[in-house]
């Protein structure tokens, strides 16, 4: 059997290992908007399918028996599109998605829909801004100019940006100390975050609860209901069985 799996997560990539031992082909998709992603095992294609029909005529010409949506949380383009296309191809689908994060009992968050909202909580929140939100849609903070942005990415961001900035390119996981020291040499007083989870880029959420600093989490976007796990192992038994 063919195994598509969509996305470059560590969940996806311990999807890939763990099936390849068990001889199963495994197709990786990457979107390719990483300049050096990390590799799973297996079998590797990097760029979009072409929408819902581009990519139902994959499924059904490369012979593929289940698809695991296992894109980041904010992927909502290409999840929309693996709930179609698999339904058009009539091949069961498996979203493979780790937990949002919770706040802790100290936490200052503030909830916001998506960026845009995101941006006009600012303001009244601080003045020195960690945003480490990834490098697109940051054209909605370009207009606040009293603030000053520490921007944290992967990869070099896109113009416009706000007047007042710094970009600091990295790559999870990240430390407690480093993130502790980092909002500290810049006088943080304010971060900026999408809802991703996981253990990899936590450490910041626990450096701004130590020093006292508000939280601006942006909500995940709405996926097509579908079946759903976010236990790796879960997800090995429910391809083994397709």
């Amino acid at each position: 059997m063919t195994v598509l799996i969509l996305g470059g997560t560590a969940e996806a990539r311990d999807l890939a290992a763990q099936l390849h031992e068990r001889a199963v082909k495994v197709v990786s998709s990457l979107a390719g908007r990483v300049t050096r992603p990390r590799l799973p095992v297996g079998e590797v294609r990097i760029g979009g399918f072409g929408g819902v029909e581009g990519l139902t005529t994959w499924l059904r010409e490369n012979g593929v028996r289940a698809v695991v949506d296992a894109t980041h949380p904010f992927a909502e383009r290409i999840g929309a599109n693996a709930f179609h296309a698999a339904r058009a191809a009539d091949i069961p689908l498996l979203r493979l998605a780790r937990p949002g994060w919770q706040p802790a009992e100290d936490d200052r968050w503030h909830w916001a829909a998506d960026l845009e909202e995101a941006a006009t909580l600012l303001p009244g929140l601080g003045t020195r801004v960690f945003l480490t939100s990834g490098r697109q849609g940051l054209a909605v903070f370009a207009d606040l100019d009293p603030l000053w942005f520490l921007i944290r990415c992967v990869d070099p961001p896109a113009q416009p940006l706000p007047r007042q900035h710094e970009v600091v390119l990295d790559r999870g996981p990240y430390r407690l100390d480093g993130e502790r020291a980092l909002m500290t040499e810049h006088d943080i007083d304010v971060l900026v975050t999408k809802d991703s989870g996981g253990a990899m880029t936590a450490a910041k959420l626990t450096a701004a609860r130590e020093l006292g600093l508000p939280v601006v989490v942006v909500r995940r976007p709405p996926r097509p209901s579908t079946t759903e796990t976010a236990d790796v192992t879960a997800a090995v038994e429910w391809v083994l069985n397709q």
